[in-house]
Order: C-alpha cells, then structure tokens, then sequence
C-alpha cells in the first residue's frame, strides 16, 4: 500500500490492519506525524518502508523486502495510492518540470511498483487496485500535468486489468471526488506555491496573463477545497472493496456530483462539458492581453 503517510493510504492501512492483514505500508518519511500515527494506532503486524516512488533505489528495497516476507505465500493485493501534485495552473503557465514530477510519481513509480510486485500477485491470483482520478477523464481547468499523469495512470491499469485476465489477477481503479487529504487542503502550501510558479514565469508569459490571473486561480481553488470532504470512509471502503469482493468493479467512484459530472462529460456537447468544469472547479479570468482595458492602455 503505497502513499502511508496521510490521506487515504493512512485510512486504508489502518482499515486493514483492524480487519487482521497483514499490512505493508509505504511512507515517504518513517519520522512524519503519519507514519508514527500509523505506528501509534495499528497492530504489530503492520510494515512501515520507506519508500520515494521517484527513486528506484527505494522501490527496489521495498520490493525485496517484501519478496522475503511473502514468498511462500504470494501477496494478496497491491494498492497503488501515492499521487503528487503541486501545481494549479494553466497548461502553459505549468513549467515542463512540473509534467515529469507529476509523471514520475503518479505513473513510472506505479508502473514500477507493480511491475515489481507482478510475480507475487500472480502466484497469489492476486488484486491490484489503484488510485486515479476523474482529472484523468476531464480537462480540468489548470490541472494539466497532474491530469495528463493520471490519465496514463488510468489507461495501464486498464491495460493491466485485461493482460492479467488469464492469470486471476483482478484490477480495479478507484476515482473518488474531492477529499481533505495532506496538503490538498493548505492554503499556506498553495500561496507558496504560487509564488514560486511566478517567480519561474518568463517575462513575457507574466505579462500576457498577468500576475492577477495567477493570484485569481490560486485563490479560487483555495475556496473549492474548502467543500472537500473530510471523512474518507467512502473511498476506504471502495479500495477494501477492490482488495476483497468476489467480483471487485472495474472503476468506483467514491464521493458526491461524480454522476452528474460523468454524465456531461459523457453525453453532452464539449461546450456544455467545458462550461460546467469551470463553474464546478475553476473559472480563470481573462488573461491580461486580451482584456479590452489592457487593448485600450495599448493603444493610448
């Protein structure tokens, strides 16, 4: 189970060490307030590994540890759950860094990993169960790199799910709606963030969005997290699913407005799709140079 140290990685282990699993759980920090909750709250039969997704050093180490504790038995279930993104803007505000940071960890690290932990799940008949996004389905206004890394994330797993077929592997991916999870919620994060966007931003890109147009963003997705949802039951009981019902889903959609959102997304004219993410998610102002008082400053 990989992404331990908060969110919905910490619920999901905690959730099945109660229910008597064995637990391996990775961390990025085995010092961090999450894993020594983790420490604090679970049982004996719980695994803390540190592990960055980003590293292939740290994937092989846990690969191996794991293989020396499961090898007479196989390993049951895998859950892809870490995810990074630190970045809210438009697509060509995000710097090209930001895209391979996004990809590094939500796609090559999961593709890794499991590639990794494929043997052990196969001996087993195992599961794999992971964590995407709906912004890997939709284009999200100013989630560019985090959902272009989700979307590669979807599509394997979806590749995943019909090559493993012959060997009893079942694969489900989870999308859940919007919940408070590490940092997601941290004003204080995101305003650093932003500073830092605009303190990368060429001259030239700043002056044609204008500094406002970033502030105006940042501010906006600030407000939208203010509704996400605190308790995480829905998608700990969606992943725990996966790991164990007979005949797990291929996707589940834990979290509220996700038919509706599907449902345009589906059925209804890109317009209409477009019109309605902005109003959900994010609504950017007009960038600066094609404001009419801007035009008008130009001309005087």
């Amino acid at each position: 189970l990989s992404g331990c140290d908060s969110g919905f990685g910490q619920a999901t282990a905690r959730h099945l060490d109660i229910m008597g699993f064995r637990v391996f759980a990775s961390v990025l920090d085995l010092q961090s307030p999450g894993a020594q909750e983790l420490r604090r709250s679970c049982s004996p039969r719980l695994t803390l590994l540190q592990m960055d997704l980003t590293k292939t050093d740290d994937i092989q180490r846990v690969l191996q540890h794991i293989q020396a504790h499961t090898n007479s038995t196989g390993l049951w279930g895998l859950v892809n759950n870490a995810g990074f993104n630190d970045t809210i803007a438009d697509a060509e505000l995000s710097p090209l860094g930001k895209f391979r940071a996004c990809m590094e960890v939500n796609f090559f690290g999961s593709l890794e990993l499991t590639k990794g932990l494929l043997p052990l799940l196969r001996s087993a008949g195992g599961r794999i169960v992971t964590v995407s996004s709906p912004a890997g389905d939709m284009p999200f206004p100013c989630l560019a790199a985090y959902g272009a890394s989700k979307a590669a994330l979807s599509l394997l797993m979806d590749t995943f799910r019909s090559e493993l077929q012959p060997w009893g592997i079942k694969v489900s991916l989870i999308l859940p709606g919007y919940y408070k999870t590490g940092t997601t919620c941290d004003p204080a994060f995101w305003n650093l963030q932003k500073q830092q966007l605009l303190a990368s931003l060429p001259q030239e890109l700043l002056q044609a969005y204008g500094e406002d147009y970033v502030e105006e963003i940042n501010q906006q997705f600030i407000q939208f997290m203010k509704v996400a949802v605190e308790d995480l039951s829905a998608v700990v009981n969606s992943i725990t699913d996966g790991l164990l019902a007979a005949n797990p889903a291929m996707r589940y959609y834990p979290g509220q407005g996700l038919g509706i959102m599907y449902f345009i997304h589906r059925y209804l004219p890109y317009f209409v799709r477009d019109l309605f993410l902005k109003g959900f998610f994010i609504n950017p102002k007009l960038p600066r140079a094609l404001r009419r008082d801007h035009h008008n400053d130009a001309k005087k």
